[in-house]
């Protein structure tokens, strides 16, 4: 049941934190916190659930960390594991690769409604108070607290996590906002139904040369339907705004329909969303006050994931409130350097192999040679999935004897499989 107050009652008026937005990072902050048994009030604007744009994957490190939040892929009807990844270069057929076959779940596809009002109902069932409906209108900080104003009333807490998006209202209120901002990368998509058996039981990628170093998709739910999308980097290549009349010829181009079938349909509208991902050129927090996920453009440069790293950076910002004490500047502290040795450095890998997928030839190049024996198929799409950080082989820190031969998500208990 939803917690939709006109006025805040006693209990959420005075908390530990506040937490502003319940996506995919907000509702796993406040899984985090309340967790650990902090009082946590979570505000949203929206009612769940509510539609979001975004291409449904669910990479590796995303499962891994839904996995460690708590999380029951049965809660989400249209959840569907996926073994096999069909990767095509600008030229030339696809390449099949395979996830490894157990234990646990490498990839899964879910719908962003239904994963996001099952990630919000998991953070009620942490404990933690979370109101629809509800949003942030200004900011009060002082020495000792942050007070969210909203329509129902006014919030206190000691701690403040933004969880607000690409365009945070808390960075507004801050005048922390990037102007003209229009993000990295654009994407665009839209279901399908009716598609063939292979697209509705295994996931395609296509890298088209002229959508380099974006990419079209083809994502099967547990339903039948299928997401189908192209995203591309903005000022590179096609332009924004030919995005629309760019989807039918996308569409009908001969390897991309011969998978979809002709008895595929689109069903409902195109949805199209702009995605941040320059985590390191913002501030990460100020004051009391922590950015997660887009409102820290924590997505993927390279693929344009984001929940993943929407989950990491919202664990890494609670376990920095909950490990530091009450000194914010200790916290905030903590928070920037875990970002900076962990995914920073994962990130700036990210771009330079983006750079490479740019070009058509060295994209083909690469596609070729990681498809070249069962160990560089099997290691390429575990690399490509996060199985583990991109970095890694940099980052010591993160070596552990089972780095590269880790089980999937949902191994010891709920599963992702159906």
């Amino acid at each position: 049941m939803s917690d939709r107050p006109h006025t805040l009652d006693h209990q959420c008026r005075r908390c530990d934190v506040v937490v502003v937005g319940a996506g995919p990072a907000g509702a796993a902050a406040a899984i985090t916190l309340a967790s650990a048994g902090a009082e946590v009030v979570v505000i949203d604007r929206a009612t769940f659930p509510r539609t979001k744009c975004c291409g449904d994957g669910l990479t590796t490190g995303a499962l891994r960390l839904l996995d460690r939040l708590g999380f029951d892929p049965s809660k989400v009807p249209s959840w569907r594991p996926v073994r096999t990844v069909h990767i095509a270069g600008p030229k030339g057929t696809s390449i099949r690769f395979e996830l490894p076959y157990g234990p646990g779940t490498f990839a899964a596809i879910a719908r962003r409604s239904e994963l996001d009002h099952a990630l919000v109902q998991r953070a009620r069932g942490a404990g933690a108070r979370v109101l629809e409906g509800v949003a942030l209108t200004d900011l009060s900080v002082t020495a000792t607290s942050v007070r969210a104003h909203t329509a129902a009333g006014v919030i206190e807490a000691r701690h403040f996590v933004a969880a607000d998006g690409m365009w945070s209202p808390t960075r507004k209120l801050l005048s922390l906002g990037s102007e003209g901002y229009r993000g990295e990368w654009h994407a665009f998509r839209q279901y399908f139904t009716g598609a063939s058996t292979p697209a509705r039981e295994e996931l395609f990628v296509w890298f088209e040369k002229d959508l380099l170093p974006g990419y079209v998709w083809s994502f099967p739910l547990a339903d039948g339907t299928v997401n189908v999308g192209f995203g591309i980097q903005r000022d590179r290549g096609i332009p924004v705004q030919a995005m629309k009349q760019l989807w039918s010829d996308i569409l009908s181009r001969p390897r991309i329909a011969a998978v979809l079938g002709d008895a595929a349909r689109a069903e409902g509208r195109h949805l199209a969303w702009p995605i941040p991902a320059r985590l390191g050129d913002l501030p990460v927090g100020h004051g009391r006050i922590l950015f997660v996920g887009d409102a820290v453009a924590a997505t993927d440069p390279m693929t344009g994931e984001g929940i993943g790293q929407a989950l990491e950076t919202a664990i890494g910002a609670s376990e920095a409130i909950l490990g530091h004490g009450p000194e914010p500047d200790r916290i905030l502290d903590a928070y920037d350097r875990r970002l900076r040795r962990t995914m920073q450095r994962d990130h700036r890998l990210a771009r330079t192999l983006s750079n490479t997928l740019a070009r058509p030839a060295l994209a083909q190049a690469s596609i070729r040679v990681a498809g070249l024996t069962g160990w560089t198929r099997r290691n390429f799409v575990r690399w490509l999935f996060e199985d583990y950080p991109r970095a890694v082989l940099a980052t010591p820190a993160r070596w552990h004897p089972q780095v590269f031969n880790q089980p999937g998500a949902f191994a010891g208990g709920a599963t992702g499989d159906r």
